[in-house]
């Protein structure tokens, strides 16, 4: 068996983290190159230009600079100026309590949304149904029970909307407390 020098050990201990937390970055709908590239920004204790990026990763440069602009989106990424750099720098943003809230929060409330327009829709298409006094008996069973379960639906919907408020205005850390406030 091959020993591992020290620097080994350490590059192989981030590698691990970083293609594990890259494998589960879909959760928030980010592909793994790009949880690769904020694993190397994680871990890199300089900012760093998209060249430098691109030759870590093999990526090329246009996709380098697409998934930097995408994780700025996400608020995991900032641009930051250093005095004699005239190239753009990048770093990650550490806080992953503030990631989760601001990513959880965009996912869901859209998620929500979306779903509860098209729930009103279809309550208004089943109270037509339950109140035409043509509609047949077995049609207007069947729509009252669905209404009622698209009603439960608007109920559980209603309660996540109030779960992403208490995740946007950080009352969640009231009632589940941070670890810590520094990565």
């Amino acid at each position: 068996m091959i020993e591992l020098n020290d620097e080994e050990k350490l590059q192989e201990a981030r590698a691990r983290c970083i293609e594990s937390w890259a494998q589960n970055m879909n959760l928030y709908g980010i592909t793994p190159s790009i949880g690769r590239l904020y694993g190397l920004l994680y871990f890199n204790e300089e900012p760093m230009t998209l060249d430098k990026m691109k030759e870590e990763l093999g990526m090329s440069k246009t996709s380098m600079s697409t998934s930097v602009r995408q994780l700025q989106e996400l608020k995991m990424v900032e641009k930051v100026w250093k005095k004699g750099i005239r190239k753009d720098l990048y770093e990650s943003l550490d806080d992953w309590y503030q990631t989760f809230s601001y990513l959880f929060s965009v996912k869901w409330r859209k998620a929500a949304q979306l779903n509860i327009s098209v729930i009103k829709k279809s309550l208004v298409e089943l109270e037509e149904l339950i109140e035409n006094p043509n509609t047949s008996p077995t049609i207007k069973k069947t729509a009252i029970i669905d209404k009622e379960k698209m009603q439960y639906a608007l109920e559980y919907y209603d309660w996540l909307n109030r779960f992403v408020d208490c995740i946007e205005s950080k009352e969640i850390f009231n009632l589940i407390p941070k670890q810590t406030d520094t990565p």
